[in-house]
């Protein structure tokens, strides 16, 4: 059973149809929405800031998400992938983006809607990623534009695919 802890006054707030791994850890000011799978080794840390996440996203394997304190929060919109060990420190991220396995994505960074973080790229902080953008590299940067046709087939694809993942480890 996932490790779910009140600090500092605030419980976290989970959906309906959500899957939370058994060594999963959510702390504190966390909320989550509806069909959302927070996988194998993940910590959402909300001790020291707020974390909210929307309808259908999924948290792979080994991710971290902190924030500031008194500073930063992290925002995550609808239909969001976070790829294994992947790290949010204080960051925004709108609804249909894929955030690459082995990102970081650091305080006040905004991932706009419709957008790829590629594995392993460091989104520092500040950094402003345009809608529809495919962002690579260390630091990250703009490589091109993202096409409906990849944000169908590859952002939606992934989103889709990990609620029907999640949905294997139903209890019968």
């Amino acid at each position: 059973m996932a490790l779910i802890k009140s600090v500092r006054g605030f419980t976290p707030k989970i959906g309906k149809n959500v899957f939370l791994a058994d060594n999963a850890t959510i702390i504190g000011d966390v909320e989550m929405g509806d069909d959302c799978s927070i996988w194998f080794n993940t910590v959402l840390r909300g001790d020291v800031n707020s974390i909210r996440i929307g309808n259908k996203v999924n948290i792979q394997d080994g991710s971290v998400l902190h924030t500031l304190y008194e500073k930063s929060t992290i925002e995550i919109g609808d239909n969001v992938s976070v790829g294994h060990n992947a790290t949010i420190h204080g960051a925004k991220i709108c609804s249909n983006v894929l955030i690459g396995m082995g990102s970081t994505i650091l305080d006040g960074a905004v991932i706009g809607e419709n957008s790829i973080i590629a594995a392993n790229a460091l989104v520092t902080s500040g950094t402003i990623v345009e809608p529809g953008s495919l962002y690579a590299g260390v630091p990250a940067k703009k490589i091109k534009d993202v096409s409906p046709e990849q944000t169908k087939d590859m952002i939606n694809r992934i989103s889709n695919n990990y609620v029907m993942y999640a949905s294997w480890y139903k209890e019968e």
